[in-house]
């Protein structure tokens, strides 16, 4: 049987991946770092509320 996928853990991973890609940008290393974590925040949320695995 097939599980619906949850739309927070979709959402996670896609700024978990935008984190990773912010890390290799053409950019200085505090807009990387900045750009990194803000993402990263925005996963750790979308799997904390939405109950995520």
């Amino acid at each position: 049987m097939k599980h619906a996928l949850n739309p927070s853990k979709i959402r996670a991973a896609a700024h978990r991946a935008m984190a990773l890609a912010a890390l290799h940008a053409n950019s200085s290393l505090a807009t990387r770092l900045a750009r990194y974590n803000t993402h990263m925040a925005k996963a750790r949320v979308l799997e904390s509320a939405g109950g995520a695995q």
